[in-house]
């Protein structure tokens, strides 16, 4: 039972109300993210393959 109060306890009083998501929406959310910031950057030389 012990275990149990100990792991409550590893987040900040603060953080305690805040609902994490899970870990896999955040690698989505992350591999989304980087797949839009480089067809902006590289929108030029992606448009000139096929055109």
């Amino acid at each position: 039972m012990s275990e149990d109060d100990s792991k409550e306890e590893l987040r900040p009083s603060k953080m305690r109300g805040v609902a994490f998501p899970k870990a896999k929406y955040g690698v989505i959310l992350a591999i989304i993210v980087i797949i839009i910031v480089n067809f902006i950057y590289y929108k030029e030389t992606i448009f000139s393959f096929f055109g």
